[in-house]
Formats: structure tokens, C-alpha cells, sequence
């Protein structure tokens, strides 16, 4: 049964659909897969979400409120009026970012990097209206940088937020918890690759 006392009832339906749709894919899951292993009736299921569709659409913006949350808004709480403070936004994103790929208990993001190709074409352009938003913002970390350290770059800002966004995002494919790279050497590496390349 759902824990009701603790957990509102959509809540767990998603993070339930979000661990099977990582451990299954989501096309290998069905509505019936969701509901069996939350103890719920198809019906009681479709009370709560129409569609298999709602629910990766609710998972996927569940990822970016995470993002947003745990990332941006604690970056966007950092003075950087001067360069030591715009390259301390952006180091405390970098880490803040791989911190949430990596996190065991945030299957929503991992869901949303994997999954988005299934969402049908006008959810699918909220989703990615909410990408570019965070791509823009490490943009403007990125340019930021660059114009209080004066030094030419022949990286774009533009192409310095894909290129770390994508990186980062790309660590849920092989990143194993209990592997010999660590999360915290993770970020110091990652900060040091970048660092040390594009806004160098």
C-alpha cells in the first residue's frame, strides 16, 4: 500500500516509476509494472496520472526542481562581484551538479539524461526550454569569468557551457559508486579540466 501518512500518493507513484524506469528503460515498463509494485489497482494507478507520457513528464521536471533547488539557487546566494567570487559560483556548480548526477537517491535525474527522447513533442519542449534555461546560466557563469579576467579566450562561452553541461551529465553512464574514483576527486578533476582549459 502507499504510505499515505508520509509520502503523498503522487509522489511515491513517481519515485516508484522513476527506479523502474532506471532499472528497466521506460519503454520495457508498463503502467501495469508502475501499479504492481506500488500495490495499487490499474485504476487507482490511472486516478492519480493518464499516461505512462505524464509521469516521465512529472519525473523529468521533478530533475529540473531538483537542479534548480540544490544548483542554481545556491550558486545564484554567492556574491561574485569580483573574479575569486564569479570563479567560486562556478566551481560550487560544478560540484554542486556532479553531486546531484551521482546521488543514489535522485533517480529523477538520472531518468531525465536517459529518458527524454520518449516524451511526446509539446512536453518534450518544456523539458528542454528548462535545459537551455540551466545551459544559459553556466553560459553566463562561463562569460562572466572571462570578461573580469580580461585574458582573450577562443572558447565561446556558449560552447564552454555545452561542453561542461554535457560532461557532467554524461557521468551517470559509468560513474560507479564504489569504483576508485570517488565523487570528490570527480569534482576536483572535473574543476581542474575545466579550469584549467576553457576559462584559462
Amino acid at each position: 500500500m502507499l504510505r499515505e501518512a508520509t509520502v503523498e500518493p503522487r509522489q511515491e507513484i513517481l519515485r516508484t516509476a522513476a527506479r523502474l524506469f532506471q532499472q528497466q528503460g521506460y519503454d520495457a515498463t508498463s503502467m501495469n509494472d508502475v501499479a504492481a509494485a506500488l500495490k495499487l489497482s490499474k485504476g487507482g494507478l490511472y486516478h492519480h496520472f493518464q499516461s505512462k507520457d505524464e509521469i516521465l513528464f512529472h519525473i523529468m521536471s521533478h530533475a529540473m526542481d531538483i537542479t534548480e533547488e540544490r544548483v542554481i539557487n545556491v550558486v545564484r546566494r554567492i556574491d561574485g562581484a569580483s573574479l575569486a567570487g564569479a570563479e567560486e559560483r562556478l566551481r560550487t556548480l560544478i560540484r554542486l551538479h556532479i553531486q546531484v548526477v551521482i546521488s543514489p537517491e535522485d533517480r529523477e535525474i538520472t531518468v531525465m539524461l536517459h529518458e527524454n527522447h520518449p516524451l511526446p513533442p509539446a512536453l518534450r519542449r518544456k523539458i528542454n526550454g528548462r535545459k537551455k534555461d540551466y545551459v544559459h546560466f553556466v553560459e553566463n557563469l562561463v562569460a562572466d569569468i572571462q570578461r573580469k579576467r580580461a585574458i582573450p579566450s577562443s572558447v565561446t562561452p556558449r560552447a564552454a557551457a555545452f561542453a561542461l553541461v554535457g560532461m557532467i551529465n554524461w557521468i551517470y553512464q559509468w560513474y560507479k559508486p564504489d569504483g576508485t574514483l570517488t565523487g570528490d576527486a570527480l569534482v576536483q578533476q572535473y574543476t581542474d579540466i575545466f579550469f584549467h582549459g576553457a576559462v584559462g
